[in-house]
Protein backbone atom coordinates (compact mmCIF):
# COMPACT_ATOMS: atom_id res chain seq x y z
CA UNK A 1 0.00 0.00 0.00
CA UNK A 2 1.28 3.41 -0.89
CA UNK A 3 2.29 5.63 2.02
CA UNK A 4 -0.31 8.35 2.56
CA UNK A 5 0.40 11.78 3.96
CA UNK A 6 -2.42 13.60 5.77
CA UNK A 7 -4.20 16.33 3.85
CA UNK A 8 -2.72 19.15 5.92
CA UNK A 9 0.78 17.75 5.44
CA UNK A 10 0.32 17.65 1.66
CA UNK A 11 -0.91 21.24 1.71
CA UNK A 12 2.16 22.34 3.70
CA UNK A 13 4.67 20.66 1.41
CA UNK A 14 3.06 20.94 -2.05
CA UNK A 15 4.15 24.58 -2.73
CA UNK A 16 7.78 23.46 -2.35
CA UNK A 17 7.46 20.25 -4.37
CA UNK A 18 8.97 21.69 -7.56
CA UNK A 19 11.96 23.21 -5.74
CA UNK A 20 12.68 19.98 -3.90
CA UNK A 21 12.21 17.87 -7.04
CA UNK A 22 14.73 19.98 -8.99
CA UNK A 23 17.33 19.54 -6.27
CA UNK A 24 16.78 15.79 -6.13
CA UNK A 25 17.20 15.46 -9.89
CA UNK A 26 20.30 17.70 -10.10
CA UNK A 27 22.35 15.88 -7.45
CA UNK A 28 20.42 13.22 -5.49
CA UNK A 29 22.80 13.09 -2.51
CA UNK A 30 23.08 16.87 -2.03
CA UNK A 31 19.46 17.33 -3.07
CA UNK A 32 18.12 15.01 -0.40
CA UNK A 33 20.04 16.85 2.30
CA UNK A 34 18.60 20.15 1.04
CA UNK A 35 15.12 18.62 0.85
CA UNK A 36 15.29 17.40 4.46
CA UNK A 37 16.46 20.83 5.60
CA UNK A 38 13.67 22.50 3.61
CA UNK A 39 10.98 20.35 5.20
CA UNK A 40 12.31 21.05 8.69
CA UNK A 41 12.42 24.80 8.05
CA UNK A 42 8.85 24.79 6.72
CA UNK A 43 7.52 22.66 9.60
CA UNK A 44 9.58 22.43 12.78
CA UNK A 45 7.31 19.57 13.95
CA UNK A 46 7.83 17.36 10.90
CA UNK A 47 8.32 13.72 11.90
CA UNK A 48 10.73 11.07 10.64
CA UNK A 49 7.81 9.20 9.11
CA UNK A 50 6.53 12.24 7.22
CA UNK A 51 10.00 12.90 5.78
CA UNK A 52 10.33 9.23 4.87
CA UNK A 53 6.96 9.19 3.08
CA UNK A 54 7.52 12.48 1.26
CA UNK A 55 11.14 12.00 0.11
CA UNK A 56 11.15 8.19 -0.21
CA UNK A 57 14.36 7.74 1.80
CA UNK A 58 15.00 5.36 4.69
CA UNK A 59 14.70 6.32 8.35
CA UNK A 60 18.38 5.47 8.83
CA UNK A 61 19.33 8.01 6.13
CA UNK A 62 17.00 10.60 7.64
CA UNK A 63 18.52 10.22 11.12
CA UNK A 64 22.03 10.58 9.67
CA UNK A 65 21.15 13.69 7.67
CA UNK A 66 19.21 15.34 10.50
CA UNK A 67 21.56 14.66 13.40
CA UNK A 68 24.99 14.30 11.78
CA UNK A 69 25.00 16.35 8.58
CA UNK A 70 22.57 19.12 9.55
CA UNK A 71 23.34 19.07 13.27
CA UNK A 72 19.67 19.41 14.21
CA UNK A 73 18.30 18.32 17.56
CA UNK A 74 14.93 17.99 19.27
CA UNK A 75 13.98 20.15 22.25
CA UNK A 76 12.91 17.25 24.45
CA UNK A 77 14.47 15.21 27.25
CA UNK A 78 16.21 12.61 25.15
CA UNK A 79 19.56 12.51 26.87
CA UNK A 80 21.63 9.43 26.24
CA UNK A 81 21.67 8.63 29.95
CA UNK A 82 17.88 8.42 30.03
CA UNK A 83 17.90 5.89 27.18
CA UNK A 84 20.57 3.79 28.87
CA UNK A 85 18.80 3.87 32.24
CA UNK A 86 15.51 2.84 30.66
CA UNK A 87 17.12 -0.06 28.79
CA UNK A 88 18.90 -1.30 31.90
CA UNK A 89 15.74 -1.05 33.99
CA UNK A 90 13.62 -2.83 31.39
CA UNK A 91 16.11 -5.62 30.77
CA UNK A 92 16.48 -6.20 34.52
CA UNK A 93 12.73 -6.32 34.84
CA UNK A 94 12.23 -9.05 32.25
CA UNK A 95 15.33 -11.00 33.17
CA UNK A 96 14.14 -11.35 36.75
CA UNK A 97 12.12 -14.47 35.97
CA UNK A 98 8.66 -12.91 36.33
CA UNK A 99 6.37 -14.30 33.64
CA UNK A 100 4.03 -11.65 32.31
CA UNK A 101 2.12 -10.78 29.18
CA UNK A 102 3.42 -7.53 27.79
CA UNK A 103 1.45 -5.72 25.12
CA UNK A 104 2.63 -2.80 23.05
CA UNK A 105 0.11 -0.16 22.08
CA UNK A 106 1.55 3.03 20.71
CA UNK A 107 -0.84 4.92 18.41
CA UNK A 108 1.06 7.62 16.60
CA UNK A 109 -0.02 11.18 17.15
CA UNK A 110 1.46 14.68 17.26
CA UNK A 111 4.78 14.75 19.14
CA UNK A 112 3.87 16.92 22.12
CA UNK A 113 5.19 20.44 21.39
CA UNK A 114 8.76 19.60 20.35
CA UNK A 115 10.35 21.42 17.41
CA UNK A 116 13.53 21.04 15.39
CA UNK A 117 16.23 23.63 16.14
CA UNK A 118 19.41 24.23 14.15
CA UNK A 119 22.71 24.97 15.86
CA UNK A 120 22.94 28.58 17.03
CA UNK A 121 19.18 29.15 17.10
CA UNK A 122 17.35 30.23 20.24
CA UNK A 123 14.68 28.04 21.78
CA UNK A 124 11.11 29.05 20.92
CA UNK A 125 8.89 29.71 23.92
CA UNK A 126 5.89 27.63 22.89
CA UNK A 127 4.54 26.25 19.66
CA UNK A 128 1.03 25.03 18.93
CA UNK A 129 0.66 22.50 16.16
CA UNK A 130 -2.34 22.44 13.86
CA UNK A 131 -4.56 19.38 14.01
CA UNK A 132 -4.88 16.95 11.14
CA UNK A 133 -8.18 17.21 9.28
CA UNK A 134 -7.74 14.11 7.14
CA UNK A 135 -10.47 11.50 7.41
CA UNK A 136 -11.17 7.99 6.16
CA UNK A 137 -7.62 7.00 5.39
CA UNK A 138 -5.09 4.54 6.71
CA UNK A 139 -2.28 6.54 8.27
CA UNK A 140 0.16 5.72 11.04
CA UNK A 141 0.89 9.28 12.07
CA UNK A 142 -0.80 12.64 12.66
CA UNK A 143 -3.78 11.07 14.42
CA UNK A 144 -5.19 13.13 17.25
CA UNK A 145 -5.88 10.84 20.20
CA UNK A 146 -7.64 12.23 23.27
CA UNK A 147 -7.75 10.74 26.75
CA UNK A 148 -11.54 10.40 26.42
CA UNK A 149 -11.27 8.31 23.25
CA UNK A 150 -8.35 6.34 24.67
CA UNK A 151 -10.12 5.37 27.90
CA UNK A 152 -13.68 4.89 26.62
CA UNK A 153 -13.17 3.30 23.20
CA UNK A 154 -9.63 2.08 22.59
CA UNK A 155 -8.33 0.64 25.86
CA UNK A 156 -11.60 -1.07 26.93
CA UNK A 157 -11.65 -3.04 23.67
CA UNK A 158 -7.99 -4.01 23.98
CA UNK A 159 -8.20 -5.04 27.64
CA UNK A 160 -11.44 -6.98 27.13
CA UNK A 161 -9.92 -9.02 24.30
CA UNK A 162 -6.75 -9.74 26.26
CA UNK A 163 -8.67 -10.97 29.28
CA UNK A 164 -10.66 -13.33 27.10
CA UNK A 165 -7.36 -15.06 26.35
CA UNK A 166 -6.19 -15.36 29.96
CA UNK A 167 -8.24 -13.65 32.70
CA UNK A 168 -5.68 -14.44 35.41
CA UNK A 169 -2.60 -12.95 33.77
CA UNK A 170 -1.52 -9.46 34.71
CA UNK A 171 -1.30 -7.06 31.77
CA UNK A 172 1.69 -4.78 31.28
CA UNK A 173 1.06 -2.00 28.77
CA UNK A 174 3.89 -0.34 26.85
CA UNK A 175 3.10 3.07 25.37
CA UNK A 176 4.81 6.33 24.54
CA UNK A 177 4.57 9.71 26.31
CA UNK A 178 1.71 11.22 24.33
CA UNK A 179 -0.60 13.48 26.30
CA UNK A 180 -3.50 11.04 26.01
CA UNK A 181 -1.33 8.34 27.59
CA UNK A 182 -0.01 10.41 30.47
CA UNK A 183 -3.32 12.12 31.28
CA UNK A 184 -4.67 11.64 34.80
CA UNK A 185 -7.84 10.13 33.35
CA UNK A 186 -5.81 7.47 31.54
CA UNK A 187 -3.69 6.63 34.57
CA UNK A 188 -6.74 6.36 36.77
CA UNK A 189 -8.47 4.07 34.28
CA UNK A 190 -5.46 1.75 34.03
CA UNK A 191 -5.13 1.63 37.81
CA UNK A 192 -8.79 0.65 38.15
CA UNK A 193 -8.29 -2.06 35.52
CA UNK A 194 -5.16 -3.32 37.31
CA UNK A 195 -2.98 -2.72 34.24
CA UNK A 196 0.70 -2.08 34.86
CA UNK A 197 2.44 0.62 32.79
CA UNK A 198 5.83 0.28 31.14
CA UNK A 199 7.13 3.71 30.16
CA UNK A 200 9.20 4.57 27.07
CA UNK A 201 12.20 6.93 26.71
CA UNK A 202 11.30 10.10 24.76
CA UNK A 203 12.06 10.17 21.04
CA UNK A 204 13.51 6.69 20.78
CA UNK A 205 12.01 5.14 17.63
CA UNK A 206 14.88 2.66 17.52
CA UNK A 207 13.52 1.19 20.77
CA UNK A 208 9.85 1.18 19.75
CA UNK A 209 8.48 -2.17 18.48
CA UNK A 210 5.90 -0.34 16.38
CA UNK A 211 8.58 1.70 14.63
CA UNK A 212 11.14 -1.02 13.95
CA UNK A 213 8.73 -3.96 13.51
CA UNK A 214 4.96 -3.49 13.26
CA UNK A 215 4.68 -0.60 10.80
CA UNK A 216 7.45 -1.78 8.42
CA UNK A 217 6.16 -5.37 8.53
CA UNK A 218 2.56 -4.39 7.74
CA UNK A 219 3.67 -1.94 5.07
CA UNK A 220 5.60 -4.71 3.30
CA UNK A 221 2.64 -7.08 3.50
CA UNK A 222 0.31 -4.50 1.94
CA UNK A 223 2.79 -3.38 -0.71
CA UNK A 224 1.30 -3.61 -4.20
CA UNK A 225 -2.27 -4.19 -3.04
CA UNK A 226 -5.04 -1.97 -4.38
CA UNK A 227 -8.10 -1.08 -2.36
CA UNK A 228 -11.38 0.18 -3.76
CA UNK A 229 -12.38 2.19 -0.68
CA UNK A 230 -10.95 3.55 2.59
CA UNK A 231 -12.95 0.93 4.49
CA UNK A 232 -11.39 -1.84 2.41
CA UNK A 233 -7.93 -0.42 3.13
CA UNK A 234 -8.66 -0.43 6.88
CA UNK A 235 -9.85 -4.04 6.67
CA UNK A 236 -6.66 -4.95 4.81
CA UNK A 237 -4.58 -3.31 7.51
CA UNK A 238 -6.42 -5.16 10.29
CA UNK A 239 -6.13 -8.48 8.46
CA UNK A 240 -2.38 -8.05 8.00
CA UNK A 241 -1.88 -7.32 11.72
CA UNK A 242 -4.07 -10.19 12.94
CA UNK A 243 -2.46 -12.74 10.62
CA UNK A 244 1.17 -12.13 11.48
CA UNK A 245 2.57 -15.53 12.56
CA UNK A 246 3.39 -16.05 16.23
CA UNK A 247 7.05 -16.63 15.42
CA UNK A 248 7.22 -13.14 13.90
CA UNK A 249 6.02 -11.60 17.15
CA UNK A 250 8.59 -13.69 19.03
CA UNK A 251 11.30 -12.29 16.77
CA UNK A 252 9.97 -8.79 17.46
CA UNK A 253 10.47 -9.11 21.21
CA UNK A 254 13.82 -10.85 20.84
CA UNK A 255 14.94 -7.97 18.64
CA UNK A 256 13.56 -5.49 21.16
CA UNK A 257 15.73 -6.85 23.97
CA UNK A 258 18.75 -7.01 21.65
CA UNK A 259 18.19 -3.34 20.79
CA UNK A 260 18.10 -2.41 24.48
CA UNK A 261 21.44 -4.10 25.03
CA UNK A 262 22.87 -2.40 21.94
CA UNK A 263 21.70 0.98 23.24
CA UNK A 264 23.48 0.30 26.54
CA UNK A 265 26.65 -0.79 24.74
CA UNK A 266 26.63 2.41 22.66
CA UNK A 267 25.94 4.57 25.74
CA UNK A 268 22.61 5.80 24.49
CA UNK A 269 23.57 6.64 20.91
CA UNK A 270 21.05 6.11 18.13
CA UNK A 271 22.34 2.75 17.02
CA UNK A 272 20.38 2.83 13.73
CA UNK A 273 23.17 5.12 12.53
CA UNK A 274 25.95 2.64 13.27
Amino acid sequence: MKEILPTNALQRYSPHQSTISRCLSDDPRVGKLYAVRKLIIEDRHVTYREIEAFLKISKTSIIKKVHEELGVRKLVSQQKAARVNWCQKTLDRFNSGNSKNIYCYEPENKRQSAVWVFQGEEKPTKVIRSRSVSKKMVATFQITVTADWYTTICLPKVITELRKIDPERRITLHQDNASSHTAQKTRQYLTEENVELLDHPPYSPDLSPNDFFTFPKIKNRLHGQRFQSPEEAVDGFKYAVLHLPANEWNKCFENWFERMQMCINLRGEYFEKQ
